[in-house]
């Protein structure tokens, strides 16, 4: 099969196109022909050969989600018939013309979805899905805080949490990336910089209920500082840094909850019970219109490069959407 492989760490111009040994579907797999992949800020760390994959998952074949047509299935697969139009979560090798599954963590494609839209749902909105609701446990009427709210993740919480009836702060860098937000569900924007907590207060007057943060270091002060009395913070990513020095004594005072989380690494089980979670609560929101993938841009397989050079400059809007090898 065709695949994209990294032929050594570094650059976007290591990833090319080659042939590779297509996977077999196990007993209770389906193997799924991809129609359409996305990037994933994971992909870019494990090119340059910072975040390796789980052991039995190929190293040199970056992707974290996919979505296409089930092409076959194991002998034990009872749930997905040859011809079913599936997306999922996948451990990594997903930029790929073939991926296997588990059969439970496979989800249908939502009805008059098209494969490029449905390829940037599972790891922004599993993620998201995961964050608001099974680990920052939010509710009705908090008011929750989401950074890099233009990025592929941030516009699934974004439209998660304000579903969900959470007062919903949202942050970027550029208020003209807010801006190009409105429409996905009701929130307040905060950007970020010398005003930013401030800005927040103003808005906030007592503080946060909940942060979901996927930019790490440089805003751990101002998420410390901006966390209510017994306010949650839960860390996803570390674009601006991974290291921070904390005072105990603030969290001891304030009585904080504070987590990381991390889907790549998680048991099987695990993802199989998010995964039915998620399809049966927030699924069918998709066929609905209450939920939407939003994506920046899309490329051909063979412009991988491009992709990837597209997602470090930072300067998108949601998901970017790689179509499977003709």
């Amino acid at each position: 099969m065709k695949a994209i492989v990294i032929r050594e760490f570094g650059g976007p111009e290591v990833l090319n196109v080659a042939d590779v040994a297509a996977p077999v579907a196990g007993e209770s797999h389906i193997r799924v022909r991809v129609r359409a992949t996305a990037l994933n800020r994971a992909d870019v760390l494990q090119r340059m050969g910072r975040y390796p994959p789980p052991p039995g998952v190929p190293e040199n074949i970056p992707g974290l989600e996919f979505a296409g047509e089930v092409e076959s299935c194991g002998a034990g697969v009872t749930l997905w018939k040859v011809g079913d139009r599936v997306m999922g979560l996948l451990a990594g090798a997903g930029y790929a013309e073939y991926v296997t599954i588990h059969e439970r963590m496979a989800l249908a494609i939502p009805r008059g979805m098209d494969f490029v839209h449905a390829a940037a749902i599972p790891e922004a909105f599993l993620a998201s899905f995961d964050a608001l609701f099974l680990q920052l446990k939010i509710a009705a009427g908090e008011t929750v805080m989401i950074h890099a709210a233009s990025s592929g993740v941030g516009t699934a919480a974004l439209q998660l949490a304000s579903h969900a009836g959470a007062r919903v702060i949202a942050v970027s860098r550029a208020r003209e990336k807010l801006e190009a937000l409105r429409g996905l569900g009701a929130f307040q924007p905060a950007v970020l910089g010398d005003a930013f907590v401030a800005d927040v207060r103003h808005i906030a007057p007592d503080g946060v209920s909940a942060i979901f943060d996927l930019v790490g270091a440089s805003v751990w002060e101002s998420n410390i500082e901006l966390l209510a009395p017994g306010g949650r913070l839960l860390v996803f990513g570390f674009l601006g840094g991974a290291k921070a020095e904390l005072d105990l004594g603030t969290v001891l005072r304030k009585r904080l909850h504070i987590m990381g989380t991390a889907l790549r690494s998680r048991p099987i089980e695990e993802k199989i019970a998010l995964s039915q979670c998620f399809a049966a609560r927030a699924l069918p929101l998709f066929a609905e219109g209450r939920l939407r993938p939003v994506i920046d841009r899309v490329f051909d397989f063979h412009e991988v490069v491009d992709a990837h050079r597209a997602m470090e400059s930072n300067a998108g809007i949601g998901k970017i959407v790689l179509r499977g090898p003709a």
